[in-house]
């Protein structure tokens, strides 16, 4: 039995439906093109427009920032469309951060003729990673003693002002810069991708981190506390050469894909634009005052009634850090010593050092490792701390000598007498320069020695001036008396 296909319709009638279809698709295109209907949003749905949107907030689109951070870095071709650019640095090579002033005419007048603070931090990008921060930070200072995370090339910097990186944070620096001039920081970034992965055994897929900028100006005490701007972006770091095979091994797969497959896909940019993002929670890397500070404090005393001499109350002290370095501090301590003297371009490099260490090198060894003149200037601040004074004086207080009398009268003395002298080195030779030491012998203010007077021929009191200073004998020997003055609560001292 033989099956035949009948159509139901004729040619004519398929050929008149086919026209009618043909001829509805077509209408309407000269209204989809006009000028009611075109939209500027939907060129920048472009691929070429999808790096400045896509980590951008939602109520940003139309916004322009008042500051912009370019790293000249290219981006990874191998990023699709939505999703956040990623940039491979190489381990320990200087790129560029071009810091850009964005404001319109009259946005933020405070700010002109002003400096800003900036900080670049390298943070982990990885949820999981941030949780354990310290953890995983401290593991690295292990196992690269002496190595800091992120470094500033202060020579190849442009516009930058007052560099500091403080040696407990290995991941931050940061810097103040001119807002009228043109700035360009070149960063140093020394961990790679594959230092903080769970197994190292070969081929694991490094972990990315953050390049991330926060922006701060002056508030009414001088301190950079009030945040102005923060922007991030993604990173990947890698061993010397290795971001430019790892580009070059996008590049090459992104070729071997359709046409279709790579609409998919973001452009690689020549530059690196960090995105806007919120403001580095922690606090303590937010201070105005990055180097440590260094100022004495002063116990309370009290004066017994008559001629007595001051007494300590039992109230803790702050510990007064001393000006020279000592045999005995600590490679912590030396890293303060160095950028309280201006050395911060030399912490990295004498990181685990100690005291002892650094006070062991001979001038040509720190001229060979620091340069000639920055190497005299550092030998000569290591060695040169210990200068002979224009003038010592011992004092001893009088109610000690006192008792020390009538003890050795009494018999209760073993052996003989002593007396305990303190030193007091002068070196400017002034009165107040006196006052000073005599009030810090005591650690009470100066502004609680009223006059400071030396005993003189029958019992007479003389006033002590400069005049008189530059004629005391080296090495001369006085005891204290004090007396309570009759006007307020201060005290006269007495040489005798």
């Amino acid at each position: 039995m033989a099956w035949a296909l009948k159509l139901p319709l004729s040619d004519e009638v398929i050929e008149s439906g086919l026209v009618q279809d043909f001829d509805a698709s077509l209408s309407g295109i000269g209204q989809e093109l006009g000028a009611g209907a075109y939209s500027m949003s939907d060129v920048l749905a472009l691929p070429i427009f999808k790096q400045e949107e896509s980590n951008l907030p939602p109520d940003s689109e139309n916004k322009i920032l008042p500051f912009q951070y370019v790293l000249c870095a290219a981006t990874s071709p191998a990023i699709k469309l939505h999703d956040e650019t990623l940039t491979y640095l190489n381990q320990g090579q200087s790129y560029e951060i071009r810091m850009l002033d964005n404001r319109k005419m009259g946005e933020l007048p405070e700010l002109t003729g002003k400096m800003v603070k900036s900080i670049i931090r390298v943070v982990f990008h990885d949820r999981r990673l941030q949780y354990t921060e310290h953890q995983q930070l401290e593991g690295w200072r292990w196992n690269r003693p002496g190595d800091r995370i992120l470094d500033l090339d202060i020579p190849m910097s442009v516009g930058m002002i007052d560099p500091r990186a403080n040696p407990t944070q290995l991941n931050t620096v940061e810097y103040l810069w001119d807002l009228s001039k043109r700035t360009s920081v070149f960063i140093q970034v020394h961990c790679i991708s594959t230092e903080f992965t769970m197994r190292k055994h070969g081929g694991e897929k490094g972990v990315p981190f953050r390049v991330q900028i926060d922006t701060f100006k002056e508030n009414e005490n001088g301190e950079y506390t009030e945040h102005l701007h923060s922007a991030s972006c993604q990173i990947k770091v890698f061993k010397p050469k290795g971001a430019d095979r790892k580009q070059k091994t996008d590049r090459e797969k992104m070729e071997k894909r359709t046409p279709q497959e790579k609409e998919k896909y973001q452009p690689s940019y020549d530059t690196t634009i960090l995105t806007e993002c919120s403001p580095w929670p922690e606090v303590s890397y937010v201070s105005n005052s990055p180097a440590p500070s260094f100022t004495s404090s002063h116990a309370s005393f009290t004066v017994a009634e008559g001629n007595g001499s001051p007494t300590h109350q039992p109230e803790p002290v702050a510990a007064q850090i001393p000006d020279n370095l000592l045999p005995t501090a600590t490679p912590q301590e030396a890293q303060q010593w160095l950028l309280r003297n201006r050395f911060s371009s030399f912490c990295r490099l004498f990181n685990n050092f100690s005291g002892t260490d650094l006070l062991k090198l001979t001038r040509e060894d720190v001229i060979q490792i620091c340069g000639p003149a920055d190497g005299i200037r550092l030998f000569n601040a290591v060695k040169g701390r210990v200068v002979r004074p224009r003038l010592t004086i011992y004092v001893c207080q009088e109610s000690q000598q006192t008792r020390e009398q009538q003890k050795h009268e009494n018999g209760d003395a073993a052996g003989g007498t002593f007396f305990v002298y303190h030193a007091i080195y002068l070196e400017e030779l002034t009165a107040a320069e006196l006052t000073e030491k005599i009030a810090q012998l005591f650690s009470i203010s100066p502004q609680q020695i009223s006059q400071i007077y030396k005993q003189g021929p029958t019992g007479i009191h003389v006033l002590v001036c400069d005049e008189m200073l530059l004629n005391f004998q080296d090495e001369s020997c006085f005891i204290l008396d004090t007396m309570k003055a009759e006007t307020n609560d201060s005290y006269h001292i007495i040489l005798k």
